[in-house]
């Protein structure tokens, strides 16, 4: 294994830590008569992965540090599959969108420009975040667990309003906290262009 890819999947372990840390510890749960939702950190984590060693390895660091937080948290312990499915996802899109579609690892020295194109970025993810993860939320609380439908419409409408709080804050944080490392970890040194 190259020094290049033990350094990515280095970073890669880091920003999943900091995915687990984010929603572990740096959150706000609301607890609901049939469930809980929360106001977390943990995505903003995900899509500055995304960004600084793509889609694939964002998409992992989010999924996994986020799956083994809900894994570790009684409250979220059977959302863990529909985290690890969604949180991957997430990291995708940003990932795509940043390094295929907008090229952000050509602006790393310009930090003004990284900045707008990472918001751009993690705007297409929370966005894909924002419809799928209520409506995933609620198929998946209906039929896989059984919840009734009210129940299951009242955790989707709550998810739906802490998820759009979780977006705004985590493209706000994720790219600002790109564009201040965007020099120090730049994706075209991990990946190269084909």
């Amino acid at each position: 294994m190259s020094d290049k890819n033990i350094e990515k999947l280095c970073v890669t372990g880091l920003l999943g830590a900091c995915c687990y840390i984010g929603f572990m510890f740096l959150k706000i749960n609301i607890t609901l008569p049939a469930g809980s939702t929360a106001i977390h950190l943990g995505n903003a984590f995900c899509v500055l992965a995304a960004l600084i060693v793509g889609g694939k390895y964002g998409g992992l660091a989010g999924a996994i540090g986020m799956g083994i937080a809900d894994i570790m948290d009684p409250l979220y312990i059977t959302s863990a599959p529909k985290t690890l499915i969604l949180k991957f996802c997430m990291g995708m899109i940003c990932g795509y969108v940043a390094h295929h579609k907008l090229h952000i690892s050509d602006y790393s020295q310009d930090s003004k420009k990284s900045l707008q194109l990472a918001a751009i970025s993690t705007g297409c993810a929370m966005i894909f975040n924002i419809i799928f993860d209520p409506l995933f939320s609620f198929v998946y609380k209906r039929y896989i667990l059984g919840v009734s439908v009210e129940a299951a419409s009242v955790l989707a409408a709550f998810g739906s309003l802490s998820t759009t709080i979780n977006a705004v804050t985590s493209v706000i944080i994720a790219s600002l906290l790109y564009s201040a490392v965007c020099r120090k970890f730049n994706y075209a040194k991990y990946n190269k262009r084909k």
